[in-house]
């Protein structure tokens, strides 16, 4: 026999839950985005709006971020969407007012 006690037994650990993350949108996100840029503005808020909340969920570990390229890419054609349409309206608008003042300005 050996003068050395056994040595303690420790219990194994188990591994606690993994935390669950919800998955990510990002698919969704991008195919908003792009919808924004040919069909919609809506589209496109929604887009960017998705992608700010998906974006911040993934870096806070609340959500999957195996998508944040594609959630990163569909706020970004939700943002260009937004873009162009103000400025189309701002076009638009200066047409709309300048044919109203020449219209007024002739018939006089």
């Amino acid at each position: 026999m050996s003068q050395f006690p056994p040595p303690p037994v420790t219990p194994p650990v188990q591994p606690g839950p993994l935390p669950v993350m919800r998955p990510h949108r990002g698919a969704t996100v991008l195919v908003l985005g792009i919808l924004g840029l040919v069909l919609c503005v809506i589209c496109g808020i929604i887009a960017w709006v998705m992608g700010n909340e998906d974006i911040r969920q993934m870096e806070a570990g609340q959500m999957d971020p195996s998508g944040l390229s594609l959630t990163k890419a569909g706020k970004t054609c939700g943002i260009v969407s937004v873009a162009i349409n103000c400025f189309v309206l701002a076009i638009w608008l200066l047409f709309i007012c300048g044919g109203v003042l020449l219209g007024a300005a002739g018939g006089m």
